[in-house]
């Protein structure tokens, strides 16, 4: 059985998040002109400079085999006006499970090559096996408010650029690195049962799992936090900016 269902949107979720949040801080608004070229990549939607005053990024990935062993991988990263230097902070999750290792998977999967250079999001689940259960999720979450929330205190490891940190145990090995100007978390299955990619990188966002064996559980999930001021007294236009964003969950998104 081979299933491929891929969906794309817009790149602007993270190329925009991320431009607005390290360069508006400092800054009050200043009219800039937009060529027609970045106009047309646009498509109505955006974020005003300067209104993003909490920018958070949460990736999260595990893979359970048919024996109950998990293997996976946190990693997050907050910026806000007192960042010093953007660092994502990773935490590698294992778990052993009832013993015992589950029969080597047998199925075959082809394709996907140009998955790795695709735009926007792409979500993408291939089954060789039975009795699987594959979870790519993405949460945008925007809210307004008058400061900057708390920072979360750093957990885990904290990933250079360059830099892949790895855990393993019987269900599987896990790499989470920094590269490409991105980041992105790898899951490879003990016994032929599959692999697991979850990446963000140069405005895209890549969930890819393939399973080729039976009775696995994966779970690709990423959640943009966004928090918008409030206190702004253009606040018709922070509304407009907040109805945008909210047009994306009727698309499922």
């Amino acid at each position: 059985m081979l299933r491929e269902q891929q969906m794309k949107t817009s790149y602007w979720v993270v190329a925009a998040c991320l431009a607005a949040t390290t360069s508006g801080f400092a800054d009050e608004f200043r009219p800039i002109e937009i060529k027609d070229q970045e106009l047309a990549e646009l498509r109505g939607r955006y974020v005003m400079p300067g209104r993003i005053i909490s920018f958070g990024v949460v990736m999260s990935s595990t893979w359970r085999n048919a024996s109950g062993d998990l293997i996976g991988a946190s990693t997050s990263m907050q910026l806000q006006a007192e960042t010093v230097k953007p660092e994502f902070y990773v935490s590698t999750i294992k778990h052993n499970g009832k013993g015992g290792s589950p029969n080597s998977g047998t199925g075959h999967v082809t394709g996907g090559a140009g998955l790795s250079t695709s735009q926007g999001i792409t979500q993408v689940t291939r089954a060789a096996g039975d009795g699987n259960s594959s979870n790519n999720k993405i949460a945008i979450n925007v809210k307004e408010a008058s400061t900057a929330p708390a920072p979360v205190p750093s957990r885990g490891q904290a990933l250079i650029a360059g830099q892949t940190i790895t855990g393993s145990n019987a269900a599987g090995s896990v790499a989470v690195s920094a590269t490409g100007g991105g980041v992105q978390v790898a899951i490879t299955a003990n016994n032929n049962q599959g692999s697991s990619l979850q990446q963000i990188a140069q405005g895209g966002l890549l969930q890819d799992t393939r399973l080729l064996g039976n009775s696995n559980v994966v779970n690709n999930m990423t959640r943009l936090n966004v928090v918008l001021d409030n206190k702004s007294p253009r606040a018709g236009g922070l509304g407009y900016n907040l109805n945008q964003l909210a047009a994306l969950r009727t698309l499922g998104y």
